[in-house]
């Protein structure tokens, strides 16, 4: 099971890589957009003000974290927990200029955007509600792509469970017993003690009885 929970890296390269620089947009544009006539009041390069921080600095912050999660974790759940913040991230943009306005007690406003009809088209899609979308919609990718097993992966569980052979145990060598200088005569043949004795002398049955009458009469 530890093994299915593993993920190649390059799975959430390019959303990530996306949502890393999204979220950057988001946090950093209310700060350099004055610079170039595309901001909300205050048009005044890298003012603070509590509805800069809730509705695009949190929620920018969030999508860079979110992509920073995806592109490095190779564990599945802390890329998807990634991902999830990110999603969020993404809908706060999107919804939450809509939203706050609801509750005028908290003091935050995202201000006005500056400059023409068509200028101020552009702003609200590149502040928020556009931007929104598109971190959503990396997202959702990083987790359709996190969420699917694939064959690939079920390759890499089913090496991973697999124990390695161990290898044979060596037999220790026969211990030769040391050499002395002293070197024993090599005994050939059959020794003194066991030499056969000589067989007894055969006489002939007619040389006997022809041989013995003739002792006697000497």
């Amino acid at each position: 099971m530890n093994g299915m929970l593993r993920i190649p890296r390059s799975r959430g390269a390019v959303s990530g890589v996306a949502l890393i620089l999204l979220g950057a947009w988001g946090a950093l544009i209310p700060f350099v957009g004055p610079y170039f006539h595309y901001a909300y009041t205050p048009d005044t390069g890298w003012a603070y003000t509590s509805g800069r921080f809730w509705l695009e600095i949190l929620p920018g912050a969030g999508a860079l974290a979110g992509g920073l999660i995806v592109l490095l974790s190779s564990y599945r759940p802390i890329a998807l927990f990634g991902a999830w913040l990110a999603a969020l991230s993404g809908c706060w943009f999107a919804v939450g200029s809509i939203l706050v306005p609801a509750w005028p007690r908290l003091g935050v406003t995202t201000g006005e955007p500056v400059g023409g009809t068509m200028l101020r088209s552009v702003e609200q899609i590149g502040f928020f509600t556009g931007l929104g979308i598109a971190i959503v919609f990396f997202a959702t990718l990083s987790l359709g792509r996190l969420s699917v097993v694939s064959v690939r992966d079920t390759k890499l569980a089913a090496g991973a469970r697999a124990k390695p052979t161990e290898p044979a145990e060596e037999k220790p060598a026969e211990q030769k017993a040391p050499r002395t200088g002293v070197r024993f005569p090599v005994l050939r043949g059959r020794p003194a003690a066991e030499k056969e004795e000589p067989a007894p002398e055969r006489v002939h049955f007619a040389q006997r009885w022809l041989v013995r009458p003739f002792r006697n009469s000497q």
